[in-house]
């Protein structure tokens, strides 16, 4: 099992930033392929960007790219998402997945709790 634990979402205006860690910690793989994913209220959850293993490829959606980008450390068994540029629409609540580097969600088989971010306009 691995457990993951999301941090450092919060409420920010328009064109602000937010550095969002996802930590691992149990059954941890270096060797697992991070991703992260978004969920807005009453919508389904969507693929924001993912990671290989050793952080030598990354992918973006459409939405996100040239203004997000996914990073990792093994060293800490953290994977983070720094978010620049931010728009309303980036409302909703973020969650961080290990095992894949896809887009479909259900390729994921550890999932963590989300943490909240909210751009104010």
């Amino acid at each position: 099992q691995v457990q993951l634990v999301e941090s450092g979402g919060g409420l920010v205006q328009a064109g602000g930033s937010l550095r969002l860690s996802c930590v691992a910690s149990g059954r941890t793989g270096s060797w697992y392929a991070m991703a992260w994913f978004r969920q807005a209220p009453g919508k389904e959850r969507k693929f924001v960007a993912s990671i290989s293993w050793n952080g030598g490829s990354t992918y973006y959606a459409d939405s996100v790219t040239g203004r997000f980008t996914i990073s990792r450390d093994n060293a800490k068994n953290t994977v983070y998402l720094q978010m620049n540029s931010l728009k309303p629409e980036d409302t909703a609540g973020y969650y961080c997945a290990a095992g894949s580097v896809y887009t479909d969600p259900g390729q994921y088989e550890y999932w963590g709790q989300g943490t909240q971010v909210t751009v104010s306009s």
